[in-house]
């Protein structure tokens, strides 16, 4: 009696301080560790969509070059964190599971379970997955019918899909082939709107005109440039053959070179100097897409004098300038109404500017350094420094770098 009296003071103890760590964890904005209840959603979820770790085991090349994808941190990033707690806090955030409909489409198949994905994402190290194997691999139709499309899923069997007709027999699940997988309109579901779409009345709103583009008429699909084919394995030990690519190349990799061109003309008349530059994209949508919504792209300019100092700098930026309710600029999609101003590179556009400025002097030649980057993350200060606060690289993370697409220098002669 005495011991059974004891057991119960000791598991009544160890309750009260659980209790209270979990409530200082709480106060300091730690998310404790997985309840039980969450765990049973956890597997619940997991039971329908396989963690990509089970994928790995048959198909290395293909996780590998999926972790180092953008789509591997779709619910990892610190400026998605940063923003989903903007979002939450804001006006439009009684809906917790619109974000995660593009970061985890999965959350589609488990509304109820919004909560868990908020809370997984939060806590910076999710063991949920965001976009992976099973998010794409799972969807047999994508209904275009709907603003934004909806993938339609097909739960409860062990069917995947893919483009591949000479598949693999195996175990660990049935695969069969649909069009789908090579055509973008498996892509539509997340990529073609933004949360702002909606209030301004825009349906395509982040890729533009894409269907129109000579690339798309030519035969051109979403996965020709960021699932370009290679020659390698599916899965371990299978023949070679061609294979998509799934590092999903775009703004981060070697694809981004080839975005655009620069056309630079350089005219020097006496005191006075023009430079001519003509931008062309070579994308079929948007450049940038403005989904985050501080996503922009700068053309720099640089005139280096004499000992190649600085003497003139100008720059122009391609992007969007949105206005929310209050009149006020807003750096998040979800909160505008309205937009201040949009300067995006309209899909295979050319865009010419002009910049003029006094001629170097005390000098026989300067340099003309002309630069298309992708900008850093912008917005306001406090949300840059929540962004910094959430990454472990703080201000050398690399969303605080510019990414160059392509970069033009000539030298030109002063004549007199």
């Amino acid at each position: 009696m005495e011991s059974s009296r004891r057991m119960k003071r000791t598991i009544a103890g160890l309750s009260a301080i659980i209790g209270v760590a979990g409530a200082v964890l709480a106060w300091f904005g730690v998310e404790p560790v997985l309840h039980a209840q969450d765990a049973k959603s956890q597997a619940v979820i997991e039971k329908a969509f396989p963690n990509s770790g089970k994928c790995k085991r048959c198909h290395e090349r293909v996780f590998e070059e999926w972790e180092t994808s953008p789509l591997s941190k779709s619910i990892h990033s610190p400026a998605f964190r940063a923003s989903l707690d903007a979002y939450l806090t804001s006006s439009a955030g009684k809906d917790k599971a619109l974000c995660f409909r593009c970061h985890a489409p999965h959350v589609r198949e488990f509304p109820d379970h919004a909560q868990l994905f908020v809370d997984q994402a939060k806590s910076g190290d999710p063991s949920l997955d965001g976009v992976a194997c099973a998010q794409c691999h799972l969807i047999k139709q994508v209904d275009r019918t709907k603003q934004p499309p909806e993938p339609k899923y097909e739960l409860g069997s062990k069917t995947l899909y893919g483009p591949y007709k000479d598949f693999v027999q195996n175990l660990a699940h049935q695969s069969m082939e649909l069009g789908l997988f090579q055509k973008s309109d498996l892509c539509l579901n997340c990529h073609q709107s933004v949360p702002s779409a909606a209030n301004l009345g825009k349906a395509n709103d982040l890729l533009g005109n894409w269907d129109q583009s000579q690339a798309v008429k030519s035969g051109k699909e979403c996965q020709s440039c960021h699932m370009p084919e290679q020659v390698g394995e599916s899965a371990n030990g299978e023949k070679k053959r061609k294979v998509a690519n799934h590092t999903f190349p775009g703004r981060i990799g070697k694809l981004r070179q080839e975005a655009a061109k620069l056309d630079v003309q350089t005219k020097v008349d006496g005191d006075k100097t023009t430079v001519t530059v003509k931008v062309q994209s070579l994308v079929p949508h948007n450049l940038p897409t403005t989904h985050p919504a501080w996503a922009s792209v700068v053309l720099d300019l640089d005139i280096k004098g004499k000992n190649l100092k600085t003497v003139f700098a100008d720059k122009r930026v391609y992007g969007r300038v949105y206005q929310d309710a209050k009149g006020q600029k807003t750096s998040f999609d979800f909160e505008a109404v309205k937009v201040l101003e949009d300067t995006v590179l309209k899909p295979e556009e050319t865009r010419t500017e002009i910049f003029t400025f006094p001629t170097p002097k005390d000098t026989k030649t300067f340099d003309v350094d002309v630069t298309l980057n992708y900008a850093p993350i912008t917005g306001p200060a406090p949300f840059l420094q929540r962004v910094e606060a959430e990454s472990s690289k703080g201000s050398s993370d690399p969303v605080f770098q510019p990414i160059e697409i392509v970069k033009r220098t000539e030298n030109i002669p002063v004549t007199k």
